[in-house]
């Protein structure tokens, strides 16, 4: 089973979002739908504007974990370094390859090969 960290967004550099799961298409459209009260309902964040994909849902908790810990700067460079125009991807989430890998001196590397 393979991981998704993602980021809502409602505008281009509006409120940013961070989740994690295992269904991204289905979680995303959840967040559109706003089949649960919360974040992304409050802020209005339902365009998908940044997501990352990982070998388990595992180390997708974990990436998320530490990207909640980033400065708003740094999330910021993380999208516009995919999505420039801060675009919905949820259409083209099947087309965008986005996989993290850690750098290869780290110990989480071994996780990834």
């Amino acid at each position: 089973m393979s991981g998704f960290v993602y980021m809502m967004s409602d505008k281009p550099r509006g409120v940013i979002y961070t989740g994690v799961t295992s269904d991204l298409a289905g979680r995303v459209w959840e967040h559109r739908n706003v089949v649960r009260k919360g974040y992304t309902e409050k802020y209005q964040a339902k365009n998908l504007v940044w997501f990352e994909a990982h070998p388990n849902i595992v180390l997708a908790i974990q990436r998320e974990k530490s990207l909640k810990r980033y400065l708003r700067e740094w999330k910021m460079r993380l999208i516009e370094e995919l999505n420039p125009t801060w675009l919905d991807l949820y259409e083209r989430i099947d087309e965008i390859e986005n996989a993290y890998m850690p750098h290869k001196n780290t110990l989480a590397a071994r996780d990834y090969n």
